[in-house]
């Protein structure tokens, strides 16, 4: 098991690789995602149409809850989730709807006060046909937040300990698959909404997370049977990108299910393998904490507001680069000031909150 210095000389890595995942997305977004949602806008010079980081980001999500999950009461570490999610979920959700308001672009999607609530209340992520996203890459808060109280509900039962876990991770990957027939069948309107509702189609990256701390952490997979699930969870991801192509056809989209293959590949080395600070400068060190540090704000505020800064930055006859660079940094400094001015300090108040009324309760001391 890691110890706490050994997490410390660790961290560089993990922040290495969210920071990494979290520029993946954008990259993706800014100059692929961009010029599908908006076809006036120019193809660009560079291109990277992989969906990778945002999988990715789910399965850090499910091997740090593991991490976490045992350190104080099973309701604090839940509370702390949602206490880290939602104040900049519904922070950055309505800063978007507002400057998406004030700053239209004539033919675009106008947010009304409607959109915003059913946004805030993430009825697309049941519906998504129905309902509009104020900003699509919110599409894992939901996700996130089921895959925590699920962590917790297990931790609570008898499911979550020892071997059963094991069993969970199966069918949690297994059944999926099996329904994948009947998904690509074009099925019924209620079996969609429960699917996408419980996000089935992406369960094999939590339990690929789970797994990698089973394996890296507490060692209760062998090297075989950790190789064989997280190949499953693979294969699960490979699955789910088949989509149909220009003529109705269903075909994989093989370069991102290789890119979220190797990620994967790469946490688990994170979690197990050697430390990365000998191959970090001393130099980068702090500028990579504190880019990780406001991942969760820059994953949450790029997407609407980068395209609508790129389209902008074309209108004024920047080059497509520039345009690509003017949405990374738009979307950096919309993070930084949504984690600081929002998620940080509402973190630390509903947790004093907490703190308060369901105060940690010390063993009593007995006399020798």
């Amino acid at each position: 098991m890691v110890t706490p210095s050994q997490g410390s000389r660790r961290k560089i890595s993990w922040d290495l690789v969210r920071a990494g995942c979290v520029t993946l997305v954008m990259l993706y977004h800014s100059t692929t995602v961009s010029v599908e949602f908006h076809p006036e806008i120019e193809p660009r010079t560079f291109y990277f149409p992989y969906q990778v980081g945002a999988s990715l980001l789910l399965a850090i999500s499910a091997y740090f809850a593991c991490v976490t999950i045992g350190r104080g009461t099973v309701f604090r570490y839940w509370w702390g989730r949602l206490a880290r999610l939602l104040p900049a979920f519904v922070g950055g959700s309505v800063i978007i709807f507002l400057l998406t308001r004030a700053y239209y672009i004539e033919g675009w999607y106008w947010p009304t006060t409607r959109d915003l609530v059913e946004h805030l209340l993430m009825l697309w992520h049941w519906a998504p046909q129905r309902f509009e996203f104020i900003d699509v890459a919110h599409w894992t808060v939901p996700l996130q937040l089921m895959g925590f109280t699920a962590a917790a509900l297990l931790y609570r039962s008898r499911w979550g300990h020892g071997n059963r876990i094991v069993w969970v991770l199966w069918l949690a990957v297994l059944l999926p698959i099996l329904q994948w027939p009947i998904r690509v069948s074009d099925p019924e309107p209620l079996y969609r909404i429960l699917v996408d509702g419980f996000g089935l189609h992406r369960w094999h990256m939590f339990v690929a997370g789970v797994a990698i701390w089973l394996w890296a952490i507490k060692r209760r997979l062998s090297d075989a049977h950790f190789a064989v699930l997280l190949a499953t969870c693979m294969f699960a991801q490979w699955l789910h990108t088949f989509a149909p192509n220009a003529e109705g056809v269903l075909v994989p989209d093989v370069g991102s299910s290789v890119g979220v293959s190797l990620g994967l590949c790469v946490i688990a080395f994170v979690a197990r393998g050697p430390d990365w600070d000998a191959v970090v400068p001393q130099a980068l060190r702090r500028p990579i904490q504190w880019y990780a540090g406001i991942s969760y704000g820059v994953y949450l505020m790029h997407q609407s507001l980068g395209h609508m800064v790129v389209r902008r930055l074309q209108d004024l006859g920047a080059p497509t680069t520039v345009q690509t660079l003017g949405m990374l940094v738009t979307g950096v400094l919309l993070g930084w000031m949504l984690t600081r001015m929002v998620e940080q300090p509402a973190y630390r108040y509903l947790m004093e909150l907490h703190d308060r009324f369901l105060p940690v309760r010390k063993p009593a001391v007995t006399a020798a």
